[in-house]
């Protein structure tokens, strides 16, 4: 038997698995055969869509409400061994294991662990600005970029939020309250004043791609980390605080690792997902093979960390720190309509005041798609 999976369409989601799987049939064991889509494919499609063609999906946490209402996915608490379960809910960073848990059930192993920090060239940026006053005066004498294309300007808003001590979608009535929503936004407003051209419009990989190699970007404050361009000139460091000394605000991403109902689950399969969740291939293969494990003690092992150049120390704060988006039917098109809000106001000017409403509303529409279950923010 041949089992489908699909992750998305880049070395830190794809090397690792398909070397795993390489082993694994080498071995005489499991056969799986992996496709790979699009950044923006993986941010948005329907894993319903998803689970009528592969066996195995490699999600984002906030896509649980609606692949779980569509009965898309299949629970793994009876499936995986109790021991597994438990060493993951203690030994993985920040929010990893609890971002895959939902309705008291644990529905995809987290085999990778990120997080909004800020990315930075050390020629021009020593040292990162440890607070938002510090990352606007910086914007004034150097170029500062803001992550805001397809979601990210959500999210960026977001671990904003969470910086000035409001995590969003904690309310039952608001996404954020009108207060912190200003403040955050006038300074967003400024940073996107300043941002350099063409900047917005590129996806995470594009904006750290374009810091290699053109270095016309300088530091970004809030970006989704990825060792793999982790190096002596582009450094990953904490995500800014409202004051010194605060919480580094910043909103969990990673992947967690999913069965679809079509999915025949076989002892060989869960032996694979045991392996690959293992302290030896989280600590070694998977760093090794391009990938960004989740387990603690990866990230706080010596040699992985030397490997990154640092990635894992310099980003640990905020990766344990980092707050997790709602995850109800109805957010991922919220996702969307809200970063297409904040991106009006950031970039066209539009009234911050009307913008926020306008996010209010998209937020209260967005509860009421399919109804929210009252347990969904229970692993928050």
């Amino acid at each position: 038997m041949i089992l489908r999976g699909v992750t998305w369409d880049h070395p830190r989601g794809t090397v690792a698995l398909e070397a795993a799987a390489a082993l694994s049939e080498l071995r005489g064991g499991l056969k799986i055969e992996w496709d790979a889509r699009s950044l923006e494919q993986f941010e948005d499609q329907s894993i319903d869509e998803i689970a009528e063609t592969y066996d195995l999906v490699v999600l984002d946490h906030p896509h649980l409400g609606e692949a779980i209402l569509a009965g898309a996915l299949l629970p793994l608490d009876d499936l995986l061994p109790r021991e597994l379960i438990s060493n993951l809910s203690t030994d993985t960073v920040g929010l990893s294991f609890a971002s895959y848990v939902m309705n008291n059930q644990l529905w995809a192993v987290p085999l990778d662990a990120a997080t909004q920090v800020a990315a930075t060239l050390v020629e021009h940026v020593p040292e990162a600005p440890a607070t938002w006053d510090q990352v606007v005066g910086l914007s004034r004498r150097q170029p500062v970029a803001l992550s805001l294309s397809g979601p990210h300007a959500f999210l960026t808003f977001a671990s904003v939020c969470a910086a000035f001590g409001e995590p969003v979608g904690t309310s039952p009535d608001e996404i954020v309250s009108m207060a912190t929503a200003v403040e955050v936004l006038e300074i967003l407003c400024e940073l996107a004043q300043r941002a350099p051209s063409g900047s917005v419009e590129l996806n995470p990989i594009r904006t750290l791609e374009r810091m290699t190699t053109e270095g016309d970007i300088h530091y970004v404050p809030l970006i989704y980390g990825y060792v793999g361009y982790s190096s002596w000139s582009l450094q990953f460091a904490d995500a800014p605080a409202r004051s010194p000394g605060g919480l580094r605000g910043s909103v969990i991403g990673g992947t967690g690792l999913a069965l679809t109902r079509r999915c025949q689950v076989t002892k060989e399969l869960i032996a694979h997902l045991v392996w690959l969740m293992s302290e030896e291939m989280q600590t070694r293969f998977i760093p090794l093979n391009d990938g960004q494990p989740s387990l603690r003690s990866a990230w706080l092992d010596p040699l992985t960390d030397e490997a990154s150049k640092g990635f894992y120390s310099g980003t640990l704060r905020t990766m344990e720190s980092a707050t997790m988006r709602p995850r109800h039917d109805g957010f991922i098109p919220f996702q969307a309509a809200g970063s297409a809000i904040i991106r009006s106001i950031l970039l066209d000017r539009s009234g911050v005041r009307s913008g926020i409403e306008r996010l209010q509303e998209a937020y209260r529409s967005s509860l009421s798609v399919r109804g929210v279950n009252p347990q969904e923010r229970e692993t928050r």
